[in-house]
């Protein structure tokens, strides 16, 4: 058992005299349960709380128990509040000892490894970090669990200002392979400007691998989703034109770092990419746009680039579903149509057979979050293909299948979901529209003001009397119109090729007239409080009450309704090429560096 009484100091403290520092000893053992239940636990609550009026009461009576262990990880009261991110507990804590004292307390490891300071930088508040520095210099270099220094841990959980704290304390001390995995983490987190100062002061990480992934920064930044900044996608080799926040500088950092890779030789450059995994086809599989037009601004030879499978990464985001990447074939010239033919060594699948097997519903948008829409979005992604490369429509593939019969097989339970769908929405609609329908047709047969047999004409009484006539007549008129375009739903095939257009521009259309035709029902619910209780106040709550329909509608279904209108007008320019860089068949990049000018790769030095 450890020491539990060797004295240290002495110092005097508010009329009494204890010794504050003693080693550290574990209070939960057993022939110290007792003392654990005394003042452990009360202690333990008062470091979590931060009330250091109760752990002084206890330290008066139990002078060591904060070198004491109160948790069966092997924390101190330290620890505790560290975590607990208590800064005035931490501040007063140390300064009531000694400074030699609060050293060794400092120093204290809990049982998996880890010092206060690690704890500290792991809850991100600096200024406890600062408190115990200054306390203990040389505390940032003292390592954690599983060798961990504070400011890796730091940078792990993504705690920037910590990060630009303790850096400058511990860099000068740290190995290369520290250093890599610091750099590399720092990405991770997201922490590219810190990155970028690092990558100052070391340009060798650039081509550094991590000793236990194996990986390199490029790596790191092929498995972020990096949004797509620039305001056109065929310019994806100019100088940034809309780019916010810490997006620009992950793009700084992604140039700069394949700037110096290219410094390599051909081979070296091979194997930094490829090994342990190509960071092309990762960026292509997670939608990492920016990587990949940046890598093939740089070094656009890539393009021909196959994987183990003999797939472009053209063929990848087909895959994927990867829309933005895709896109980036018709800004490629004639290159497509070779690309196109390639297949699948193993199945002899063709960039269409892709397009024609399911998307798995892991990797499904989340926004198009029914099967009619989804069903819709594949009918999309098999169409665009198609058009890209009509010839492979009649291939077949190992099974003897060609991309449509693969297509309908694959989709036939999406088919049969999305049908199933359609009718029930357009079901439930119709029921909607017909209760308006029956409403608004009976008001306008009893138009108020027509007992008045001194006014023979109601609508000669003003504007409300003309609001609520128009409004009626709009929602009759909408209310009837979307029971028929719910009624062309119900009736509907519903094919394959439905699913394209025909059923979502119906459907959107038919929710709109429907949300119209509530809308106008209950103006004209309100026009007719006016004019009946035109002389009181009443009309003024029935309009507010009156509103209420209305809202439960938009929370309900508004979001639906949008939903439908983006995916039905939007995706008909989804695939829609908005630049096509070429010249003959030459494929346009307008390069800050090198370019390379075989006969494959890639044309003129002014674009």
């Amino acid at each position: 058992m450890e020491v539990a009484c060797t004295e240290i100091d002495m110092v005097e403290h508010e009329n009494w005299t204890t010794p504050l520092y003693q080693e550290p000893f574990d209070l939960l053992a057993d022939d110290r349960w007792e003392d654990y239940l005394n003042y452990g636990i009360p202690l333990y609550k008062a470091a979590l709380r931060g009330d250091w009026e109760v752990a002084t009461q206890i330290h008066s009576r139990h002078s060591g128990c904060f070198a004491a262990r109160i948790t069966e990880n092997g924390d101190t009261a330290l620890h505790i509040a560290a975590i607990a991110r208590h800064t005035d507990f931490v501040s007063k804590l140390v300064t009531l000892i000694g400074q030699t004292e609060c050293e060794h307390l400092l120093a204290v490891k809990n049982r998996i490894g880890d010092t206060a300071l690690c704890l500290a930088a792991a809850s991100g508040i600096v200024a406890i970090a600062k408190v115990m520095v200054h306390q203990h210099p040389e505390l940032p270099l003292i390592r954690g669990n599983q060798g961990l220094t504070p400011v890796h841990m730091a940078a792990l959980l993504g705690h920037r200002d910590m990060v630009i704290y303790l850096l400058p304390l511990t860099s000068a001390y740290l190995s290369d392979e520290e250093r890599i995995a610091l750099f590399i983490s720092t990405i991770d987190s997201d922490l590219y400007d810190i990155a970028i100062d690092m990558l100052d002061d070391h340009q060798e990480l650039a081509i550094a691998r991590d000793v236990l992934t194996k990986e390199t920064p490029l790596h790191a930044l092929a498995k972020k989703r990096l949004k797509c900044c620039r305001t056109r996608l065929g310019k994806f080799c100019n100088k940034f034109n809309i780019i916010r926040g810490n997006e620009e500088i992950a793009l700084q950092l992604l140039e700069r770092i394949w700037g110096l890779v290219l410094q390599q030789k051909h081979n070296n450059v091979r194997r930094l990419i490829e090994n342990p995994w190509d960071v092309l086809f990762k960026a292509v599989e997670v939608g990492n746009v920016e990587f990949v037009t940046t890598l093939l601004c740089f070094y656009p030879d890539l393009i021909w680039k196959r994987n183990d499978k003999h797939l472009s990464i053209f063929h990848i985001a087909v895959k994927h579903r990867q829309e933005k990447i895709f896109k980036l074939i018709y800004d490629i010239g004639a290159i497509k149509d070779f690309l196109a033919t390639y297949e699948e060594f193993e199945t002899g699948n063709n960039m269409l057979h892709l397009a024609a097997m399911l998307h798995s519903s892991a990797e499904q948008n989340n926004s198009a979050s029914v099967a009619g829409l989804q069903m819709q979005k594949e009918m999309l992604w098999f169409k665009a293909v198609k058009d890209l490369a009509p010839h492979l429509a009649e291939d077949v593939n190992r099974e003897g299948r060609t991309p449509r019969t693969l297509f309908t097989k694959e989709h036939k339970e999406l088919r049969k979901e999305g049908e199933k769908w359609m009718k029930k929405t357009a079901s439930s609609c119709s029921v909607v529209a017909t209760l308006i329908a029956v409403v608004v047709f009976g008001a306008a047969l009893k138009v108020p003001g027509t007992n008045n047999e001194a006014s023979p004409n109601p609508l000669s009484h003003g504007g409300w009397n003309w609001a609520f006539a128009i409004s009626d007549s709009l929602s009759l008129i909408t209310s009837t119109s979307s029971i028929l375009v719910f009624l062309s739903i119900s009736t509907s095939r519903h094919a394959e090729e439905d699913f394209l257009r025909s059923l979502p521009l119906k459907l959107n259309i038919g929710l709109t007239l429907l949300f119209i035709s509530i809308t106008t029902m209950m103006i004209s619910f309100t026009a007719t409080f006016h004019i009946i209780f035109k002389h009181g106040l009443l009309w003024i709550g029935i309009a507010v009450l009156a509103c209420i329909p209305i809202i439960m509608f938009v929370v309900q279904e508004f979001p639906l309704l949008l939903e439908v209108h983006r995916l039905t007008i939007g995706n008909a320019f989804m695939f829609k090429p908005r630049h096509r860089l070429t010249t003959g068949n030459a494929f346009i990049f307008k390069p800050r560096h090198r370019l390379f000018t075989e006969h494959h790769q890639l044309g003129p030095d002014n674009c």
